[in-house]
């Protein structure tokens, strides 16, 4: 039965003048549906650590039309009551290749133009990593992109941005939420038209300029440009596929400039497709995502393949293994061999700063950072999600004590350089070719040199199990597994002591509070539980280090099947 806080939403979107009627035919269609009306209208769809995100549809807890335009009136309030006097009000626009992400992206800046804030919109869809820079680049008051990352295709998003081209960091983005909970009706929401934003200077579209200064910047972060000018530059074969995302372009524009020539696009995946019709998920991180790129990549004898996800913020690498077959390489894999190519080149030319600093976040790998320390770095952890990471850079930028140098989630997500203040799959589909390039010059591939790490640093392996619990009933059980485990802490675990229990609720480490566990064991091991900011899931990381790939191999496995047997027990 729904309760009467659901009701009572329901029947106000119907009544609402405001709302158009295919809108609410759609909700007159599902009357009768109380599972259905629940999961709309249960809550409001909240604006949380990546912005809004969710299913699309009509209904308080869905992406539409009016969600969208209330958020971003509350954004603009929230600029017009920060404003700095003087200075004129700005935000930049982007958005994917996702069924609506253009529509909402126009709508988004009709309703700044609407509050007075000019807004920069791209004339077609782009990376996230390029609004960041924009924002900057642009001397902007903050920043949106429209996109849901890697979610199914019913999904949408709106990720916020502040003046330094980060996300919204939580102080910030609670001034948000209380803004946009202040707006009792969607009546208050004040839209410009298109033809009157535009001629007053409220709507200004961007396009090859703005490509150009990002593509330059992206490009200038190559460390080895002279080695690719040769026979290599030829004879290096990539094989690239987009996933039917917006890394079509700006990935061949950075490999070309970079002096890759021989770079081959997957066909059936290379146009903008909000279905993602021929992936089950359109996520780097998953091998199915790869097959049509491996098939070309055996039928041309390609070096390495790499892909990016809608909006190309993440990228994932496939190479060669010992057997000459292809497998993908996990994000902290190819984060500890980019992290490894970059600091040794710098070391090689005698340019690693002695104030130099790799950050990653708490469920990333160790081994990059054992990696960093050998080159005599410091390593910073942060919360999971890029914008903390973005936080330390400009912390760092305006401090002028640490040199950045990179970046990176096991997530997929990685950065290199100071130009953006997110993940960028542009630069990191760049650095890791070009790092494969590079030792392919010397008869390595990267999987040669991953071998050379793991002997140098120890047999580092980890793995990340989700489960996905939607609608109110999944909330519910997230909560409850969190809660289960944070009042019964594990003594031991298939008989290895817990000798460390972190719980992040209250901050930890100078970190701010957030809803994470983390249990250390006494071999050196960890396991780390965290519902995610952005899908209906909760995630359960793990790590081992051991002296050999097999030993560790097994002691992941029962790590495990131990962990998940009492998740999947409370789930």
């Amino acid at each position: 039965m729904t309760n009467d806080s659901t009701q009572a939403r329901y029947e106000t979107w119907l009544s609402d003048p405001v709302i158009d009627l295919a809108t609410k035919d759609e909700l007159r269609a599902i009357a009768g549906d109380e599972k259905e009306l629940r999961d709309r209208f249960y809550r409001e769809l909240e604006f949380g650590t990546g912005g809004l995100r969710g299913v699309m549809g009509a209904g308080t807890n869905r992406l539409n039309a009016y969600t969208v335009g209330k958020a971003t009136q509350g954004l603009a309030n929230w600029l017009l009551d920060n404003r700095v006097e003087g200075k004129g009000l700005s935000v930049v626009i982007a958005y994917d290749s996702r069924n609506n992400s253009a529509e909402f992206a126009l709508d988004t800046a009709l309703v700044l133009a609407g509050n007075g804030i000019k807004a920069y919109l791209f004339k077609e869809l782009r990376p996230t990593p390029q609004l960041s820079f924009a924002v900057r680049d642009l001397d902007a008051s903050g920043g949106i992109v429209i996109t849901a990352s890697h979610n199914p295709p019913e999904y949408n998003g709106y990720k916020a941005y502040g003046a330094d081209g980060c996300q919204l960091i939580p102080e910030d983005a609670e001034q948000v939420i209380a803004s946009i909970a202040a707006i009792d009706s969607f009546g208050a929401i004040k839209r410009a038209n298109r033809q009157s934003a535009e001629s007053e200077g409220l709507l200004v579209w961007l396009g090859e300029n703005e490509d150009r200064r990002y593509m330059e910047t992206v490009v200038g972060e190559s460390l080895n440009q002279k080695l690719l000018q040769g026979e290599l530059g030829d004879r290096f074969g990539i094989v690239f596929t987009p996933l039917h995302g917006t890394g079509n372009k700006p990935v061949r524009d950075a490999l070309s400039g970079a002096g890759f020539r021989n770079v081959l696009v997957v066909r059936e995946q290379e146009m903008p497709d909000g279905y993602f019709s021929t992936v089950k998920s359109p996520n780097p991180e998953e091998r199915e995502a790869f097959e049509l790129a491996i098939e070309l990549a055996k039928k041309e004898a390609a070096d390495i393949i790499i892909g990016t996800d809608p909006d190309a913020d993440r990228m994932g690498a496939v190479v060669k293994d010992g057997n000459g077959e292809y497998v993908v390489l996990t994000g902290n894999q190819s984060g500890a061999l980019m992290v490894h190519y970059k600091l040794s080149t710098l070391k090689e030319r005698g340019l690693l700063p002695d104030n130099g600093v790799v950050i990653k976040t708490i469920v990333t790998s160790e081994m990059g950072a054992d990696i960093a320390r050998s080159y005599g770095m410091s390593v910073e952890n942060t919360l999971t999600g890029f914008k903390y990471i973005g936080e330390k850079m400009t912390a760092y930028e305006k401090n002028k004590d640490r040199a950045f140098l990179f970046g990176y989630e096991e997530s997929y997500g990685y950065l290199s350089g100071t130009y953006a203040r997110d993940k960028d799959a542009v630069v990191a589909s760049l650095l890791i070719s070009e790092a494969a390039a590079y030792y392919s010059s010397q008869g390595k591939t990267l999987y040669d040199v991953l071998e050379e790490l793991y002997k140098q640093h120890g047999y580092y392996l980890e793995a990340l199990e989700s489960r996905t619990l939607k609608g109110f009933d999944g909330v519910q059980k997230i909560g409850a597994i969190m809660e289960d485990w944070r009042s019964n802490p594990p003594v031991d675990i298939n008989g290895v002591r817990i000798v460390s229990v972190q719980d992040y609720g209250s901050g930890l480490d100078g970190l701010r509070p957030e809803n994470v566990l983390k249990y250390g064991l006494e071999d050196g091991s960890w396991f780390c539980l965290r519902p995610s900011g952005t899908e209906p899931k909760i995630k359960i990381y793990f790590g081992v280090k051991k002296e050999s790939a097999d030993t560790s191999a097994a002691a992941l496995q029962q790590l495990r099947q131990t962990v998940m047997s009492r998740v999947d027990g409370l789930a």
